[in-house]
């Protein structure tokens, strides 16, 4: 296996404390959650791997699921030789937090999803057949805009006015909005932005996930951390029958819905997902 531990990029947040490390989504660099990472340093040391989609000279084609993603966290844990840390994790990143949890416990102290893409088993067979069939890129719902998703950019006003439009952003505010943007792109060669965050990319987590989470189910009464889910009550992602089902699995599970939000809940909330998360940490003590 490649040694590759000590060449993973990463983002220093700052602040003093425990070791708080936050793991992105798909398609959302961590400089988008600038919002809730400056309120988490106000108690902890935050610091955060960039996942593969934003190293270099990796290709979406190596990526077959996301244990290649807990593989690579496990790494980065293993090469910072630090105390345990608290792992905190969006989407996909908490996903990938979850299964290294999971595989390798020794390395955490507690672990906190926000809006985890985690389904039913039912679901999770039914995506198995679809991709099966040969048409997970055809009815997967966000991989067509994602393939269609532009690139490059002139004006990052321009793009805050278009972005400003779409529903999925109607609980950001002008603020966060904007942290959100300039998170997403990096200066293009010559002039103007690109996305940071590849679309190739972004497609290639999208088709790859969920099919092979049968096995979180079955090791999930395994796992013996303070476990916390915060859940947007209007997500399309983590839904209240996935929430009961952990419940019933693993019952010291704390879970929170937070109003007035999607699955973006900690780009739009950072305020409440930052308090949820402090007050959940205090009880620990």
């Amino acid at each position: 296996m490649e040694n590759i531990s000590n060449t993973i990029p990463l983002r220093d947040f700052g602040g003093d404390g425990e070791p708080l490390h936050f793991l992105h989504a798909n398609g959302y660099p961590p400089a988008c959650y600038l919002p809730l990472l400056n309120r988490l340093k106000n108690g902890y040391h935050v610091y955060g791997m960039y996942l593969r989609p934003l190293w270099e000279r990796y290709s979406p084609e190596e990526l077959t699921d996301w244990q290649l993603l807990s593989d690579d966290f496990l790494r980065f844990l293993n090469g910072k030789n630090t105390s345990k840390v608290i792992a905190v994790g969006h989407s996909l990143g908490a996903i990938v937090s979850l299964r290294a949890a999971i595989q390798a416990p020794g390395y955490f102290r507690a672990l906190i999803l926000i809006d985890p893409v985690l389904f039913p088993p039912i679901f999770i067979s039914g995506w198995r057949f679809i991709q099966f069939l040969g048409l997970g890129y055809k009815l997967h719902p966000l991989i067509p805009t994602a393939q269609k998703r532009r690139r490059n950019f002139d004006d990052l006003d321009i793009l805050f006015t278009a972005y400003r439009r779409k529903k999925i952003f109607r609980y950001l505010n002008d603020e966060y909005l904007r942290i959100l943007i300039n998170g997403l792109v990096k200066p293009a060669p010559g002039s103007g932005y690109e996305l940071a965050y590849s679309p190739e990319w972004e497609v290639k987590i999208y088709y790859t996930g969920v099919s092979s989470d049968a096995d979180i189910w079955r090791e999930l009464p395994k796992l013996n951390l303070p476990l916390l889910i915060i859940r947007g009550a209007e997500t399309n992602t983590f839904f209240p029958s996935t929430a009961a089902r952990i419940q019933r699995i693993f019952p010291s599970t704390k879970v929170v819905t937070v109003e007035k939000s999607t699955h973006l809940v900690p780009l739009e909330r950072p305020e409440k997902v930052s308090e949820i998360i402090f007050g959940f940490l205090e009880k620990m003590q």
